[in-house]
C-alpha cells in the first residue's frame, strides 16, 4: 500500500528510498520516568545500525505561566528554536493522519529523498503544539486514535521508527 503526503510543494509517492537520515526527536514534557528512559535508551542503541538519534527534552512550560495559552506560546517557541531550515519536520498530533507501521516505513524512506539533512519528530506539551511548529511541520501525524501521555508517546515512537527501519531493511522484526 502506497502513500502519498505533500513536502513543501513537492510529491512523494511510497518509500523506496533509504538514506539515513539522522533523526531528532524533541519532547515537551515533564521529567522522564526512569522506566521510560531505559526503553527510550534502548531503542536509540537498536537504531544505531540504522541511523543516528538524538533525543532532546523541552522543559513544560519553561517561563512558567499561569495561562494556557502562554504556556503553549512559550513551548512553541522553544521547539521552533531547536528547528533548522534543513530539517524534515514530522508533527505528532491527534488530528494527523493515521499510518500504519508499513506507511511511517514509507514516509521514512521518502524523507531520505529530500534535501533535508535530519528528520525532527515533534511530541508537543499536554496542550499540544503552538502555531509556529504547525505551520513548520512538514506532515503530521498520529501514533493512536487516543490521546498518549508524552512519555508514552515517546516510546510508541520509538519503537515505530525501529520497525520503520527493519521495514525498510527487509528485516524480520516486523511480520
Amino acid at each position: 500500500m502506497q502513500i502519498c503526503w505533500s513536502i513543501r510543494g513537492s510529491q512523494f509517492i511510497g518509500g523506496a528510498g533509504q538514506r539515513a537520515l539522522p533523526i531528532r526527536t524533541l519532547t515537551v514534557g515533564k521529567k522522564r520516568l526512569p522506566g521510560v528512559q531505559l526503553l527510550v535508551d534502548e531503542y536509540i542503541a537498536k537504531l544505531k545500525s540504522y541511523c543516528h538519534v538524538d533525543d532532546v527534552q523541552i522543559r513544560s512550560n519553561p517561563k512558567n505561566a499561569r495561562n494556557v495559552m502562554a504556556q503553549v506560546h512559550d513551548e512553541d517557541i522553544a521547539v521552533i528554536n531547536l528547528i533548522t531550515s534543513n530539517d524534515w519536520v514530522v508533527m505528532l498530533d491527534e488530528r494527523g493522519l493515521d499510518l500504519s507501521s508499513e506507511q511511517l516505513a514509507e514516509l521514512l524512506g521518502d524523507a531520505g529523498n529530500t534535501a533535508a539533512s535530519r528528520l525532527s519528530f515533534c511530541i508537543g506539551g499536554p496542550y499540544g503544539h503552538g502555531q509556529r511548529v504547525r505551520k513548520r511541520a512538514n506532515v503530521s501525524i498520529k501514533l493512536s486514535s487516543m490521546v498518549l501521555n508524552h512519555q508514552i508517546a515517546l516510546v510508541v515512537l520509538m519503537e515505530q521508527i525501529y520497525r520503520s527501519w527493519t521495514i525498510l531493511k527487509g528485516q524480520k522484526y516486523h511480520h
